[in-house]
């Protein structure tokens, strides 16, 4: 029996079958790799360091798929890093003429870093257009339900009305927080170039006379930002990725977390889609990618603190403090990944229930208005005597089972006042609506 594919997310349902799974694979990974080394031979035959033809035997052999990637996992073992081995496999297949300019003056993390800066700049493409595709869904819920009013929950109890169009622009404002941060950082993601010890040194050997030119030219084959400096241990651009995936994962999850609370059976005033089964109780339809999403939430602050220890680096290049970093940040930018493909799968399919929402403003036997009452009555009653009645009938609402603006009526002094409209629920949402119009006006 063939041994599985560790990268096929068996006990990672959040991730599988993503486009960050794919963006993030040990194949995309080694892609990546290859295409650093070739931009470097490229870099140099553009700059005459190296003959054209060194840099058109680079590239052609530079292909995944001529590579046995589970061989270079097992051999990295050797040096600690999967480009040692790889540097001598890629120097084999582009044979003896050209195979000297393959890895020519740079070290194994300038290969390693660049490639991670690669595949999370593939990453972050995808992850930009889930997140623009969860907007977009959320901008049409907050325009339909701009005025469909809700519960408003604070510390778990209804507060006072809110409405779902709010809600949905807030959620939408959080998303457009996340695209921005992580479209700036896809923006400032830097090639890596240092040499052994960040000096450029060997370059200069091989006849560079402009190392900032040579790296440029580098970064530019990549479509990456040239560095001022190496950063071997100044780990600016990780610390980066890890602030914008963990926020990004966050502002996920408190939809996840309220889609989570609103869908429960015993609320159910909005539902996924297309809820998934359980094996053991036919009825259900559990909120899937609400769970997966809430998970990604969870785990992603923990990932990020991981690679925020790793700033702490030693030397000019680092034990540990760099090699601690790759595994949680791929799990980074796949959780993440994941977690937008299924926020865009749950915000298009999102149901909204707005018979219910409409139901529940009563749950409270109109109590839930009684801020606005309290503010409303001071004036005909006095202060002293509008608390003391509202305080009074909140408890009689409950013990003879009748609504605030029942108990209201009975009041001489209140016979003027029009109680239909003050104990309106759906009448007291405040400035929901002209907020929402607001928040939608962002990009």
């Amino acid at each position: 029996m063939t041994s599985p594919d560790p990268d096929t997310g068996l006990l990672a349902p959040g991730w599988a079958g993503s486009p960050a799974a794919s963006a993030t694979a040990d194949g995309a990974y080694l892609q990546a790799l290859l295409d650093a080394e070739a931009a470097l031979t490229r870099a140099q035959a553009a700059l005459g360091l190296a003959p054209p033809e060194a840099a058109t035997a680079v590239t052609e052999a530079a292909d995944a798929g001529r590579f046995d990637v589970r061989s270079l996992a097992h051999r990295a073992r050797g040096g600690g890093n999967p480009v040692i081995p790889l540097v001598a496999d890629l120097t084999e297949a582009v044979g003896e003429e050209y195979g000297p300019y393959v890895h020519r003056g740079a070290t194994s993390q300038d290969i390693l870093d660049t490639a991670t800066m690669l595949v999370a700049a593939r990453t972050l493409d995808l992850l930009l257009a889930d997140l623009d595709r969860v907007q977009r869904a959320l901008a049409r819920l907050a325009a339909e339900h701009r005025d469909t009013a809700m519960p408003g929950r604070t510390l778990t109890q209804h507060a006072v009305p809110t409405t779902f169009g709010l809600k949905a622009a807030g959620w939408r404002a959080l998303v457009l927080d996340a695209r921005d941060r992580v479209a700036a950082v896809r923006d400032s993601l830097p090639a890596q170039l240092g040499g052994a010890a960040g000096t450029l040194a060997a370059f200069t050997v091989y006849g560079t006379e402009d190392t900032q030119a040579l790296t440029a030219a580098f970064a530019a084959e990549l479509g990456l930002r040239a560095p001022l400096l190496p950063w071997h241990t100044l780990r600016t651009p990780i610390a980066d990725l890890a602030g914008c995936l963990a926020f990004t994962a966050g502002a996920l999850g408190k939809i996840a977390a309220d889609a989570l609370v609103l869908g429960r059976t015993e609320i159910a005033e909005i539902a996924e889609g297309s809820g998934g089964g359980s094996s053991a109780m036919p009825h259900k339809a559990n909120p899937v990618r609400s769970t997966l999403i809430a998970a990604a939430a969870r785990r992603a602050p923990q990932l990020a603190a991981t690679l925020y220890g790793s700033l702490a680096a030693e030397d000019e290049r680092p034990a540990g403090a760099w090699h601690a970093e790759w595994e949680p940040l791929r799990d980074l930018l796949r959780l993440v990944g994941g977690a937008a493909r299924d926020a865009a799968e749950l915000t298009e399919g999102l149901r909204v229930h707005a018979d219910t929402m409409r139901e529940h403003l009563d749950l409270t036997h109109g109590l839930i208005v009684s801020e606005r009452l309290s503010a409303e009555l001071a004036p005909v009653l006095g202060r002293a005597r509008a608390k003391a009645l509202l305080t009074d009938l909140a408890k009689r609402t409950y013990a003879e089972d009748l609504s605030l603006g029942e108990l209201l009526a009975h009041e001489p002094e209140l016979k003027d006042v029009d109680l239909g409209a003050l104990t309106d629920p759906a009448r007291y949402t405040g400035s929901a609506g002209a907020l929402t119009d607001r928040a939608l006006e962002r990009p």
